[in-house]
């Protein structure tokens, strides 16, 4: 079975993870305060966290996930419920419970458990021929119960990752094509309307993608300086330490949403080509891993993951371009953080388990 494991796959991991600690540092080293010149000691322990969490991943077979996942994800409906009464607040959200020295945001665990019961649901429920808009009503329902919680806390860029776990699964259950062309229909015609469930600062945030100029030292701030930075590192980058924007502190969240923008000042475009490329690798070998996987729940685990760990990538990167809205999602493996990083080696150890366990029954 170890015979399996991938070194070079675990390799780029780990090498993105370093390059996060350098950019990390290098956005703050010049700032007075101690809390932010200290963030790169703190991201290398929850490096080293992560390394345990995934160890953890490898060793248990994956498939005692999907035999446990229903009473995983009743577990974090708990901790969600929790969270909405008695969780932390910060700016204006109540996302996080504290457990130990250790705060964890709920709600990053919780794609995880809903794509283990997805999985779990569509690898075990067989029918004959092709799936049918009925056989969406329990997935929908597990769905909706997870994205409700978290869109209360409130987390809209997590609600859109439950939603869009939701999709990959519907497209990877060899759905009839008309029943996709109805789904694809009934969301096109409902996107207006979710524009009467956003809050005030989240409708500013969509209007200001179009134009930033609306409320350049408000909403539009973060989209403008983070376009400003990207486009000064020019080919070959400021280097380290050296990025204008960000090192007179023009570059607002540097160290978490916008952590990309000051890797391509200070890299250039060489810098961001190579990340892009170690990128792409990870999320061709997730698929990779998922088409040669050993049964169908390691398929659909697989697919899962590697499709919310794509999507973190494309719409953090969309959103420092000016593509998408500001939304507050971290890009992964280089960005600060404490769940999502532990979440993300979590998620990892689950493609390096399936990998390794593709020729054991």
């Amino acid at each position: 079975m170890f015979s399996n494991f991938n070194w070079i796959y675990f390799s780029v991991i780990l090498l993105i993870s370093i390059l996060g600690v350098v950019i990390i540092y290098s956005a703050n080293h010049g700032r007075p305060e101690e809390f932010f010149r200290s963030l790169y000691i703190k991201q290398i322990f929850r490096i080293c966290l992560g390394l345990a969490v995934m160890l953890f991943a490898i060793f248990v077979d994956y498939r005692f996930w999907g035999r446990n996942a229903y009473f995983i994800y009743a577990v974090i409906i708990i901790f969600l419920v929790w969270t909405l009464f008695f969780g932390n607040i910060a700016s204006g959200a109540r996302r996080w419970i504290r457990v130990g020295p250790l705060i964890l945001q709920v709600s990053e665990f919780a794609k995880f458990a809903l794509i283990i019961v997805l999985a779990q649901y569509y690898a075990k429920k067989n029918h004959d021929g092709k799936y049918k808009l009925v056989n969406l009503i329990i997935p929908a329902i597990y769905t909706g119960i997870i994205c409700f919680l978290i869109s209360l806390q409130p987390d809209l860029g997590t609600a859109m990752i439950i939603l869009f776990v939701f999709g990959i699964f519907v497209l990877a259950s060899e759905m009839y094509t008309a029943t996709l062309i109805k789904l694809f229909c009934v969301g096109l015609v409902s996107i207006p309307m979710l524009w009467f469930i956003l809050k005030d600062y989240q409708k500013t945030r969509v209007l200001t993608l179009f134009n930033p100029e609306l409320d350049p030292l408000g909403a539009g701030y973060h989209a403008i300086q983070s376009k400003i930075a990207i486009g000064s590192g020019g080919f070959g980058g400021q280097g380290l330490f050296a990025g204008s924007q960000s090192r007179l502190n023009f570059l607002p969240e540097k160290h978490t949403d916008f952590i990309f923008s000051v890797f391509a000042e200070e890299t250039g475009f060489l810098g961001v080509t190579v990340l892009l490329i170690l990128y792409i690798y990870i999320i061709l070998k997730g698929l990779n891993i998922a088409y040669k996987a050993a049964d169908r729940f390691g398929l659909f685990l697989a697919l899962g993951i590697i499709g919310s760990i794509a999507f973190y990538i494309i719409v953090n990167i969309g959103m420092t371009i000016g593509l998408f809205p500001i939304t507050g999602i971290p890009l992964p493996l280089l960005s600060y953080g404490g769940s999502s990083l532990i979440s993300t080696y979590f998620a990892f150890g689950l493609l390096l388990n399936i990998e390794m366990r593709r020729e054991v029954r």
